[in-house]
């Protein structure tokens, strides 16, 4: 038998940690901040734990490093990509280790396989096989037109992203919103380590001529000239083919389309450009906007526009996901319950949504094959 014990992440957009017990072993995945900073997990009663599996860097899934020393100092798994940014003074060297972008690996004596999740460079999910299967996602989009997606093995219990709740807007048709909204010049501000080099690359195929800030210029080098499988095949060479364009020289203007960092325009490029707004910069937000920063002052002023870019599941993936894992017990995370109704009423029974969960051969072995309805991503 297994046990899930929900730390963090479920009921709204909280920091994830998730504590896995099984075989003797107890592992937590994801230990994040935010996304309010000063967020984090209570794990004052989690106890020494195994491991700590990270699915990527972001900060609401590894800006809670420090609370490691309260959990007994464990080794922390990730992948290159991910380690590559979280600083030394973070997590030293001595307790890092690999894991495979795809493949598997031994986490604390078990046998863990990983695959592409699309949400962010290096980012992955992670399969536990023993106690008829466990599955968490992390972040993860099948949509994305840069970063691969890898479909996860069957599961009895399933930790899915939820973010986005009952939306099931395309990506495509939210692209098309976006070219238009900016052809005339704009700021799009974005998480650093994100969905800049995808913005400023679906962009540019829908004939704009977008310009980077130096972060994401600098993210868009790493993908084009590092050989990776993080990317679909021949993004890498459109890439490179634009690293000239969008990270050419001159004052920024407001009739340039320019992607910069910060997602709220709390920093970065981003927050300089929103200081020259009586020059006439226009500011357009895609990411989910915390109370308190310029990005919601700029909203709730009408001086700025939110269009959607998903880089989370729609509510047809969430539903495709829980089918093809043929997940007994399903754990929506990072959505508050009143966001998603269709969701809840889709999943029925398999929807789980108690603080732990008890799965295993004894149990969902009982319940029989999950019927898979017949859907699409």
């Amino acid at each position: 038998m297994a046990e899930l014990r929900i730390i963090s992440g479920a009921g709204g957009k909280l920091p994830a940690a998730f504590l896995l017990e099984t075989c003797g072993r107890r592992i937590l995945f994801d230990l994040g901040e935010g996304p309010e900073p000063g967020v984090l997990p209570d794990v004052s009663r989690v106890g020494p734990v195994d491991a700590l599996c990270l699915s990527h860097a972001h900060q609401d899934h590894a800006g809670a490093l420090q609370l490691r020393a309260r959990l007994g100092r464990p080794p922390v798994y990730a992948t290159a990509e991910t380690f590559a940014q979280i600083p030394e003074a973070v997590l030293p060297q001595a307790t890092r280790n690999l894991l495979p972008l795809s493949g598997t690996a031994e986490v604390a004596g078990l046998a863990i396989t990983t695959g592409r999740s699309g949400h962010a460079p290096g980012g992955i999910w992670l399969h536990v096989a023993a106690d008829c299967g466990f599955l968490y996602m992390g972040d993860w989009t099948p949509e994305s037109g840069l970063l691969a997606f890898d479909p996860p093995p069957r599961a009895a219990c399933l930790v899915t992203d939820a973010s986005y709740g009952d939306r099931d807007t395309s990506l495509a048709d939210q692209i098309s919103l976006m070219a238009e909204a900016v052809r005339g010049g704009a700021v799009l501000p974005v998480p650093s380590a994100g969905r800049g080099p995808e913005v400023v690359l679906a962009l540019a195929r829908e004939g704009l001529k977008p310009r980077a800030c130096p972060v994401v210029l600098a993210e868009m080098m790493a993908l084009a000239r590092t050989p990776s499988r993080i990317c679909h095949p021949g993004t890498r060479e459109e890439l490179a083919a634009l690293l000239a364009s969008a990270g050419r020289s001159g004052a920024y203007q407001p009739a340039d389309v320019i992607v910069s960092t910060e997602a709220n325009a709390e920093s970065g490029l981003a927050a300089s450009l929103l200081a020259r707004a009586d020059e006439g910069f226009r500011f357009v937000f895609s990411s989910h906007v915390p109370p308190g920063t310029p990005a919601a002052d700029l909203l709730a002023r009408g001086q700025a526009e939110w269009l959607g870019w998903n880089v989370h599941p729609r509510l047809k993936d969430t539903l495709w996901l829980a089918d093809h894992t043929r997940a007994c017990h399903v754990v929506p995370a990072f959505a508050a319950p009143e966001a998603m109704p269709k969701l809840t009423a889709a999943l029925g029974k398999r929807l789980h949504t108690g603080r732990s969960l008890v799965f295993g051969p004894e149990l969902d072995l009982q319940l029989g094959p999950v019927q898979p309805v017949r859907r699409s991503i």
